[in-house]
């Protein structure tokens, strides 16, 4: 019956190995909210109760999906929009519950045709992961445990692969998406999704316990300067020092641990940016979101099949100095790229940013000559340290501390150089003074009490020194 449908007559039989991998499975029908949703484990009996209602509730939806397998022609499921798909699969899933007597309830059903949809058109069990807009990351450790992160917090849910080959299937269809694969002889593979967020996977053989998918996820509505304000990220005053900063081209690195928050900070900064600017963004996966209307963005790429094709992120940099960027951005430096965007802060591409792993702003600034001097630069250390002091202006240290929250603990002065010390002056220092019933830490953002910073006279020149000036003020002096 269902091979006769008009716009799917008769799936071939070799489109089922390319289906067979969709087939993955979520919690059971009616099951609760995922516990790490609200921080608290399930009690046993609950937790062996959901299990056992699993184990039917896949092996209905295997039977079903068989059955929709059958019926359908995905090459020409394919060429339908996503509503249209989405419909013609639940009219013949509705099909088969009737000829099948499957006996199950309303929303026992509803949750059936959504997953099975899911499975077909989406990323199956990670789509009402995806859709929350709390989740920060999502940690696949192989088809039966999947983590998230939620307010900074590390949180095991309920959700599950059907095996390892689903959750194979899954990795390789977000990452064909851009142009990439991940199998065994390429079992390392970095992507992104079409909203941006960050994607990571390692397959067999390297992930022994089945393929590890990461996902770095980014909000829908994206966050603010504004907003890491009001959030307590950083202080009103702090704010607006980083508003200036942004404004007036300086050179800017923004440091910080995993998970601290760097690109986040570094779309906020690029907020700042005036609209008649040209700027050129180089990635490894493409995630920055720039609002300018004259924004060139580019991304690096792996090897082929032969071990030959790769663009790194030193060739993305050296190319687009010869596209007449005004700034440019790098989404993270981490290797003899650091050469390249120093060239090009210190010959005329003012106000162009960067992000790099480190733990302090002084830290920064040895990685940053590390990077230089491993990329095979045989250059005086003195050299590049003058580079270093003569391309970056400041560094902004961003943490995320032993609570989950996430602030921006350092914002730092890049001064000159006495003898061979790279001299640095701090602006505004993040202190913890407490923590709450909760265990939240408490702290303020508080001025260092310097004099005028550096770039005043740049911040003259683009006629902000009253702002810079007001800004300081308001910021409270620190107190020993």
């Amino acid at each position: 019956m269902f091979g006769k449908r008009p716009t799917f007559g008769g799936a071939a039989a070799s489109q089922k190995p390319s289906a067979s991998g969709a087939n993955d499975a979520r919690p059971a029908a009616g099951a609760s909210a995922p516990p790490g949703a609200k921080g608290s484990a399930p009690a046993p009996a609950p937790v062996q109760q959901e299990t056992r209602r699993s184990d039917e509730y896949y092996l209905t939806k295997s039977m079903i999906f068989g059955a929709l397998i059958e019926a359908i022609d995905l090459a020409q499921l394919s060429k339908l929009e996503p509503d249209n798909a989405r419909e013609e699969i639940r009219d013949i899933v509705n099909e088969i519950i009737s000829i099948k007597n499957v006996v199950m309830s309303i929303s026992e059903q509803e949750e059936l045709l959504e997953d099975i949809c899911n499975d077909v058109l989406g990323y199956g069990p990670l789509e009402p992961l995806l859709a929350r807009d709390d989740i920060a990351d999502i940690m696949v450790n192989g088809a039966l445990k999947t983590y998230i992160e939620v307010a900074g917090k590390i949180q095991l849910t309920s959700i599950r692969f059907r095996d390892n080959a689903q959750l194979m299937n899954i990795c390789q269809r977000i990452v064909s998406q851009v142009g990439r694969r991940v199998d065994e002889s390429s079992p390392i593979c970095d992507a992104r999704l079409a909203d941006g967020s960050r994607v990571n996977v390692i397959a067999p053989p390297l992930s022994i316990d089945g393929p590890a998918l990461t996902i770095r996820k980014f909000r829908k509505d994206k966050l603010t300067l504004d907003q890491l304000m009001r959030y307590g990220s950083i202080s009103d005053a702090g704010g607006e020092l980083l508003k200036i900063i942004g404004r007036v081209r300086c050179n800017t690195l923004i440091s910080g641990g995993t998970g601290s928050g760097k690109t986040t900070l570094l779309n906020c900064l690029t907020n700042f940016i005036e609209a008649d600017e040209r700027v050129i963004t180089c990635e490894d996966a493409a995630e920055l979101q720039l609002q300018q209307p004259h924004v060139v963005r580019l991304e690096t790429r792996p090897a082929n099949l032969e071990g030959t094709g790769a663009v790194t992120m030193r060739d993305l940099v050296k190319n687009c100095l010869r596209m007449r960027p005004e700034r440019i951005i790098v989404g993270e430096v981490r290797g003899p790229e650091a050469f390249d965007l120093l060239q090009a802060m210190n010959t005329g591409h003012d106000g162009s940013m960067g992000t790099l792993h480190a733990n302090s702003p002084r830290e920064a600034l040895s990685r940053l000559e590390s990077m230089i001097t491993m990329g095979g630069f045989s250059l005086p250390a003195r050299t590049i340290r003058e580079m270093i002091v003569s391309s970056v202006d400041v560094i902004v240290q961003a943490a995320r501390l032993r609570d989950g929250s996430r602030r921006i603990t350092h914002i730092t002065e890049v001064m000159g150089l006495e003898g061979d010390v790279i001299i640095t002056q701090d602006l505004l220092v993040y202190h913890v003074v407490g923590e709450d019933a909760n265990g939240r830490l408490i702290g303020r953002h508080r001025s260092t009490g310097v004099g005028k910073p550096r770039f005043w006279e740049r911040a003259k020149y683009y006629g902000d020194e009253e702002r810079l000036a007001a800004a300081l003020d308001a910021a409270d002096p620190e107190v020993d």
